[in-house]
């Protein structure tokens, strides 16, 4: 059993559960919002050491930010960057569960 380091926790924010995020699990792929400053080496890391799996790539991407109305009432979204983490043949994370 290895230690995780409680720095991979700060990396990792939550999975994404979208249609797209669930389309994308047929491919052997898993979303997560990340933090801001995390490099892919960081998100590699983090997701080998705490779902124990083997990861092939990392991409990732920054939703900028933007402005929306609902029902009338305008508000502003953060930004949020997000990784789409491929992992080996073989390799399953279950984002339903939790840590």
């Amino acid at each position: 059993m290895s230690t995780t380091d409680p720095r991979h926790y700060d990396v990792i924010i939550s999975p994404v559960i979208t249609e797209k995020a669930t389309l994308a699990s047929e491919r052997n792929q898993v979303m997560f919002k990340v933090a801001r400053n995390a490099t892919k080496p960081q998100i590699k890391e983090a997701v080998e050491k705490l779902f124990d799996v083997k990861v092939k790539s990392v991409n990732t991407h920054v939703r900028k930010g933007k402005v929306k109305a609902f029902k009338g009432t305008v508000g502003e979204q953060s930004q949020v960057k997000r990784a789409i983490v491929t992992l080996e043949e073989g390799h399953r994370i279950d984002v339903t569960t939790g840590l």
